[in-house]
């Protein structure tokens, strides 16, 4: 039996892709979160003293990974959520790390402390940058004939747009609307049952 364990803070931002995998995959996982001031306690046990980390334990054998996408391809690829062949493994990925850009442009702005610059920066991902990304993909989902990124059905990269939607509160409707087939992507998205019994009962946490 293969178990696993997720270290994370007590809140949900680089983490919450990896407990939506394991949600849609149906797997059970350890969830273990801290505070903090709990990091000192557990920074040294991850493989790169950053968090989030993942230990899987079999046969008495423990296996660490640190990195919050390269857990999400390696728990995509366990669980058949990583696309079918290599061509569409990598199509899945290249849109992971699209998201990914636009996750760490939100983060910047969240944590920029000159209002002027935060203003300006927030112009652009909300005026500029999230439409183009945003009709980029909705051509290629509209396309392929599946509904996801990719022909053969969902991958971790649906997964993560709809999280990084998510993130978008007040403003994600008017942002999604003129992307038809992004918009009934997300909808798929929270409409999976187990995805949508984890998102029901996960905790309230800010990024």
């Amino acid at each position: 039996m293969v178990q696993y364990k997720l270290y994370y803070f007590n809140f949900r931002a680089r983490g919450e892709l990896i407990r939506l995998i394991f949600a849609a995959a149906g797997q059970q996982y350890e969830d273990v979160r801290f505070e903090r001031e709990q990091w000192p306690e557990y920074k040294p046990k991850s493989p790169l003293g950053q968090a989030p980390y993942l230990e899987v334990i079999e046969n008495g054998k423990t296996f660490q990974l640190a990195q919050s996408l390269t857990i999400a391809r390696y728990l995509a690829r366990k669980f058949d959520l990583a696309g079918k062949g290599p061509e569409e493994q990598s199509e899945a990925e290249m849109y992971a790390d699209q998201v990914l850009d636009l996750l760490n442009e939100m983060v910047k702005i969240h944590f920029e402390k000159d209002e002027t610059r935060k203003a300006e920066l927030s112009k652009k991902l909300f005026g500029e940058t999230i439409q183009n990304t945003l009709k980029v993909f909705d051509s290629k989902i509209a396309k392929n004939g599946s509904g996801y990124f990719v022909a053969s059905g969902l991958t971790w990269a649906d997964i993560f747009l709809a999280d990084f939607l998510g993130w978008l509160g007040d403003k994600k409707d008017a942002l999604i609307t003129p992307f038809p087939a992004v918009k009934a992507l997300d909808e798929k998205i929270l409409k999976h049952p187990r995805i949508s019994e984890w998102i029901a009962k996960r905790p309230k946490s800010d990024i």
